[in-house]
Formats: C-alpha cells, structure tokens, sequence
C-alpha cells in the first residue's frame, strides 16, 4: 500500500487535488484501502481539463447559431406509399426479433425520492390496480413479447452505486419477475467527483469524495466496460432498445421502430414527440451541420421556440423523450479509443462535504458542481441517425412528481386512459363519463396485450365492461 500511496500522492500533487488524502493517516487500514480505491478511479489524465472547460467555465458547452428542424417519420404514415414502407419496416422489425437481434435496455439510476419513495425509482409501484411496479411491467413486457417472438430477449439493466445493491435484491426476490437470471444483466453506471467553484474535489467523509452518478450518457461507456456488450455480442443481438425507468407506457420492443432503424442505416435513432406547447421542457431535435442534435429547452432561445410554420405547426416541434434504438456496433466503435467522452452538462448544487478541518457541512446555498452527461449527445456522433414521431397518449407518461404535472395521478389517469382507447379500436364498448373520460378503471398486462393489434384476438374474452366497474385482464 506503501508504494501506490506515494504514487497517488505525486498523482494528486500533479492535479492540485492533494487534499484528497490529507486524512488518510488517521483511518484504519481498511478505510485507506477504501480512499485509494476512489483514487484510483479518478480520470488523471482529463481531470485538469474537466476542470477548466466544465467546472470554472460558466457556460462550458456551445450552443449551436445556425441549426434547423430534424426530419422525421410521421407516427401515421401520410400516404400509401410511406404505409407500404411502414408495413415493410414491421415485418423486418419482427423478423430481427424473432432471430435474437434485439436486447433490451433500462437505464434506472434513479432513486423514487421526489416521488417521497425510499428505494429505487423502478421499484415504484405504478398500474392503476395491480400497482405493479415500473420493473415489474418492463419484465412483463419482455417475457410478453419473448413469446410472441419466440425468442429471447435479454434484458440490461444500469443502475448506480446508489441503488445498485437494492436492485439487485429486489430482483432475486422477485425471482426476476419470471425471467431466467441468466437473461438479465445488472450493472453500474461510473461516477464523476463533485466539484467546489474552484475546481476542488470535495469530500464526503475522510475516506470518501464526494461524486455522483454520471448522468444517463455514462451508459455509452457502462455498456462496454461492464460487459453488456461482449455479452451481447455472444448472444449474437446487434440493436438495443434503450428506455429511461420512469416512463411506464413505453413500448419496449417496437417493431416499426426497429424495422425503419435498419431500413435506413442508422446507427443510433430516437422517437420524439410533437411538443405541446413551444416552451415545454423537452429537448429540441435539430440539425447542426447536417447531423441530428438535441438542443436542451433551456438552451434554445425562445425567438426560435417560438417559431411557427405557415400552417401554424412548431417550427422545432420535435421533443426528446429518452426513446432510442442503438446499434451495439456503434457503442462498440464509441469505446474503441481512450478518449470517447460524451460532453459534460454542468449543474450547480448544494452538495454535503466537510471541510479541512474534518467537520461536515450541510450547505443552505448551491456550493459546488455537479457534472453528467446525456446520452442524447451521442446523436451528433452516427454516421446516421432517424427520427420516429411517437404519440403522447401511447407511449409517454412519466412518472417523476409526487403530485402535479408528471405524477402519478396523472400516469394512472394516462394508461387508463390508453387501455380505454385499445379496447375500443377492437370494437369492446368502454363505458365513458361526461367529459369524456373513461367510468371505469382498467388495468391490461403484458399478457394481454402488448399494443392495440393484439387486443383484436382476445375480444371474446373482454366481458362487457359496466361504469365503475374495475376490469383487470391477463
């Protein structure tokens, strides 16, 4: 341990991070071996630079002048034409899946804690109710749509030092939601340290820096380094279908959406919405120099959001949602080199620490810097990349809030809402109040049915549906 102290202590010196181990004499051995560990991780070679482009810079990422409008694949095909390539980009979809070329893949880093749930944010429970919980219904969906494909489809899952240990037991408790273990890959996500004003790593305890998850661009890099990829690579999958945990209406295997992915060469697509209004808090898809961007809301002047169309659509009415479909070639080629990093998203936070003399601190005010990367960022990056409209009512509805807008009254309200809607597109009669709403509650599993086509089939199961009644269907 002698040694790699002194390297590590020439190491800091070099980086102006000698405080690092300032109390490393006073810990017990095991304590020590704990702080050089995180030493050890730290980036050596980035962190001066880090430090200056991100941390001492107040606005370290430039927001592109000259961009235009993404296109994109309408939800609804717009004519014949377009419906035939539609029809084509399914059939080629379900045939990637049914041949194992297609892996899942959740990023829930997250803890449930704006939502006042202690735990992490995929233990949720959500389904209006069987109260499911989030990774309850995305396991449901995967065996669901397994075998409807006759296929496997493995499941990855990133989660993060915070919650990492939880998942895991909520997992082989569960008995993995009736998935084979051996199917599902747990990992984590890296971390970045945590930042005062000046650039100085803080300290969580004497044996701890102070660091926090590196934001949903680290699965880029977690994918590779856990070894999701060579994992995947073995099981022969060429194409992830990426979701953030909190949003229950995502369809988790989408053929179209494969199917238009390959058909177009892309290496890493999105799905987007129409936003609902020019200042919604979603990112914008442009074109920067030819290449699909996301432009943060926060970033887009609002001249530009604010634009219209001479038939009055959203100039930039394209939002982000979190919704991609990744090539494993692509995050392969990213992690080729030593120097793939996605761009750092700066935040200032009030971040717990304890200052030179040992003592902690609970700061009042934002102390200190926060740095993550979005995965989104990677987009500029393809060789090529395809936008897919998706609709708001089928397939977005997070769960974030505990109360207001993206809460879950409102997600409940939502897959009601939809459930109502796929019963009546199969000719089922859904009881409706006089606002239009639906008087009734309705819950359909995985099971069931994992979009409107596959209702058509079971129809004669659905008995006729009475206002107030509760109707669960498996």
């Amino acid at each position: 341990m002698e040694s790699k102290l002194k390297e590590f202590q020439k190491k800091l010196q070099a980086i102006g991070q000698s405080h690092l181990l300032h109390f490393f004499d006073s810990l017990e051995p095991s304590l020590q071996k704990r702080l050089l560990g995180q030493v050890e991780g730290l980036d050596f070679a980035h962190l001066p630079v880090w430090v200056d482009r991100y941390v001492k810079n107040e606005s370290p990422v430039a927001v592109p002048t000259a961009f235009e409008p993404a296109p994109s694949y309408p939800a609804v095909p717009r004519d014949a034409g377009q419906r035939q390539q539609y029809d084509q980009a399914v059939r080629l979809g379900q045939s990637l899946i049914r041949e194992g070329k297609v892996a899942a893949f959740v990023v829930a880093g997250g803890q449930g804690t704006r939502l006042g749930f202690d735990g992490p944010k995929g233990n949720f429970p959500i389904s209006p109710i069987k109260k499911k919980t989030l990774f309850q219904l995305f396991a449901e969906s995967l065996l669901a749509a397994s075998k409807k494909y006759n296929t496997t489809i493995p499941w990855y899952i990133m989660t993060s030092p915070l919650n990492h240990q939880a998942t895991v037991e909520i997992f082989e408790s569960a008995g993995y939601f009736g998935l084979d273990k051996k199917d599902v890959f747990l990992f984590q996500q890296g971390t970045m340290p945590n930042f005062d004003f000046d650039g100085t790593i803080l300290l969580a305890d004497k044996d701890t820096l102070a660091s926090s998850p590196d934001g949903h661009g680290g699965s880029l890099k977690a994918l590779y380094k856990s070894g999701a990829i060579a994992d995947m690579r073995r099981r022969g999958v060429e194409y992830i279908s990426y979701w953030q945990v909190d949003n229950p209406l995502v369809r988790t295997i989408d053929p179209l959406f494969i199917g238009l992915h390959v058909q177009d060469r892309s290496e890493m697509s999105s799905k987007a919405l129409l936003k609902a209004d020019p200042l919604e808090k979603v990112g914008n898809f442009c074109l920067v120099d030819g290449k699909v961007t996301v432009i943060e809301y926060s970033d887009l002047p609002d001249e530009q959001a604010l634009r219209r169309n001479p038939d009055g659509s959203l100039v930039f009415e394209l939002g982000s949602i979190g919704i991609h479909l990744i090539d494993v070639a692509f995050v392969d080629k990213l992690n080729r080199g030593d120097d793939f990093a996605l761009p750092f998203h700066r935040a200032v936070k009030k971040i717990p620490h304890i200052d030179a003399a040992g003592h902690p601190v609970e700061p009042t005010e934002p102390n200190g810097i926060k740095l993550e990367t979005f995965v989104f960022d990677a987009l500029p990056m393809a060789a090529h990349s395809m936008i897919l409209e998706t609709v708001r009512a089928e397939e977005f509805a997070p769960v974030k809030n505990a109360s207001g807008a993206d809460s879950p009254e409102v997600t409940h309200r939502m897959m009601i809402e939809r459930a109502a809607r796929w019963l009546e597109q199969a000719g089922v009669k859904v009881p409706r109040k006089a606002d239009g709403s639906p008087d009734c509650v309705l819950e359909i599993a995985p099971s069931f049915a994992l979009c409107a086509e596959d209702i058509r089939d079971k129809v004669e199961r659905i008995p006729e549906i009475r206002p107030g009644q509760t109707l669960y269907l498996e």
